[in-house]
């Protein structure tokens, strides 16, 4: 099975490779910078600085602070996709491999990627526009559903799809209470996880 890909929502094409590593660095710089005073200490001057661009160049790719923030959520799923598709069991009787698979790529991200525990895939900014289209929540849902269904055997059905979306509720409360005080992430919120998810799959497995 193919994970999807995402793009980076940045108003120029990178079609030279010049344009493509400018953005590269003014994402890498946005990530530091939430690491360091969090999403709402973020400015188009710093990532300017930090990245040691000017501020049209900034303009030039990113608009405002709202599609920096997509962009670099963007970037956030396309590596835990990457991770997650490395990690999945070949066994397709094994739907809760594949699950664990979902936490540990989450793991690694959270435990070495600048700015993920903060911003993870955007979700923690969809509250804070008006949108027209499902947030990133309802997005990995779907991706979770579909992965256990056409490579783990599940049986599809509306139950499925939903106790997969409040599953996924779960997972980033308690994944975001592992990280929020500790940067290798309390293993008491994981663990508690891993066995909710293996309880859900006893559930759709039966």
């Amino acid at each position: 099975m193919n994970l999807p890909a995402t793009a980076l929502s940045v108003r120029a094409e990178p079609v030279q490779q010049r344009s493509a590593e400018r953005i590269t660095s003014l994402l890498d710089a946005a990530a530091e910078l939430i690491d360091q005073n969090g999403i709402d200490g973020l400015t188009t001057s710093d990532v300017a600085t930090r990245s040691g661009s000017s501020v049209g160049v900034v303009y030039r790719y990113f608009p405002n602070i709202q599609s920096l923030l997509k962009a670099l959520a963007a970037r956030n799923l396309d590596r835990f996709t990457t991770r997650l598709h490395e990690l999945l069991p070949e066994n397709p009787a094994d739907a809760l491999g594949a699950m664990n698979g979902v936490v540990d790529a989450y793991l690694q991200l959270a435990r070495s990627e600048a700015g993920f525990r903060a911003l993870r895939f955007g979700d923690v900014i969809d509250d804070r526009f008006i949108r027209e289209n499902p947030g990133a929540t309802s997005a990995l849902s779907k991706l979770f559903t579909d992965l256990l269904v056409t490579r783990y055997e599940l049986t599809p059905s509306e139950e499925l799809a939903f106790d997969i979306e409040v599953l996924v509720e779960i997972g980033d409360a308690l994944l975001h209470r592992a990280f929020r005080y500790d940067a290798a992430g309390d293993e008491r919120y994981i663990a508690r996880l891993r066995e909710i998810v293996a309880d859900f799959l006893a559930q759709h497995s039966a």
